[in-house]
């Protein structure tokens, strides 16, 4: 059973992390940067023999501590671990190479219910060391799905950002790759549920899902095509929550609106896999 007071209680450590152009090179094109050899807005930020630009979701990836819910002190269950929510606010741009440090914390847990799951909710800062300018804040929640009934209280939380309910102003498709959650695992996140298929059956999935945060990064670059013409320096925050897993291999279909919403779907299933989007952009 899931132990509140260790999770709750638990210091993490602060993760330093060296960026490099190759690093970040690599970030967006795991998260399909570049599938259009020719279009240089995408060039400018996998071709890193070129001034680099890097993507603003990208703090998502950065200084975090690995497979921090899967210690056993804290009695998840692992299997069941899936991403809740993101959101990246930039407090300045994020260079290409850069020594970085990220403090993070564990802010708060809530119980849904016996059979019904749990999430905690986290918060990470990122500075630049050698600058000393703080990067960004990234805030995430983590949907626990076989970890509910632990004795924990179901705090309310705040509502999410309002979908217009009108049509989109853009609508953009972005293919993934069948091999797309292998190369992104190598940023860090080797959850199995990526690439073992054994391991994504017992999780309730007929096989390896994309990592939520790939997906994160697939929609950011719909924003940035559409909104900010490939300038990261306009994108202030973006966040969102994710409703439904992608299958590597499939074509996600973002819809946005002007005043920086959005949701993204997989057409070919019918199945809305981002929703509540918000990106400030200016």
């Amino acid at each position: 059973m899931l132990n509140q007071d260790a999770l709750l209680n638990y210091q993490i450590p602060p993760v330093r992390q060296t960026l490099s152009p190759r690093d970040a090179a690599f970030y967006a094109l795991s998260c399909g940067m570049g599938a259009d050899p020719m279009d240089q807005g995408q060039l400018d930020y996998v071709d890193f023999h070129r001034p680099l630009k890097v993507l603003p979701s990208m703090p998502a990836v950065l200084c975090y501590t690995r497979n921090l819910l899967t210690r056993p002190e804290f009695g998840i269950d692992a299997v069941k671990i899936v991403h809740g929510e993101e959101h990246v606010t930039l407090h300045a741009p994020l260079p290409a190479t850069a020594k970085l440090i990220g403090q993070g914390k564990i802010t708060q847990l809530i119980d849904k219910g016996e059979g019904r799951g749990a999430v905690a909710a986290l918060t990470r800062e990122i500075f630049d060391e050698t600058a000393n300018t703080h990067i960004a804040t990234v805030t995430s929640t983590v949907f626990m799905r076989g970890d509910g009934g632990f004795g924990g209280t179901n705090h309310p939380t705040a509502a999410p950002p309002k979908t217009p309910d009108t049509p989109p102003d853009f609508t953009v498709e972005l293919p993934t790759r069948p091999e797309q959650a292998l190369y992104y695992r190598l940023n860090g996140d080797e959850n199995p549920l990526h690439a073992d298929p054994g391991f994504a059956a017992r999780a309730g999935f007929p096989r390896p899902i994309l990592h939520g945060l790939c997906t994160f990064g697939v929609v950011t670059h719909a924003i940035l095509k559409t909104l900010a013409s490939y300038n990261p320096a306009q994108i202030k925050s973006i966040g969102c929550r994710f409703s439904s897993p992608v299958f590597p291999g499939e074509t996600i279909t973002t819809d946005i609106w002007h005043n920086g919403a959005f949701r993204a779907r997989v057409a070919s299933r019918g199945a809305v896999v981002v929703n509540h989007g918000l990106a400030m952009v200016g």
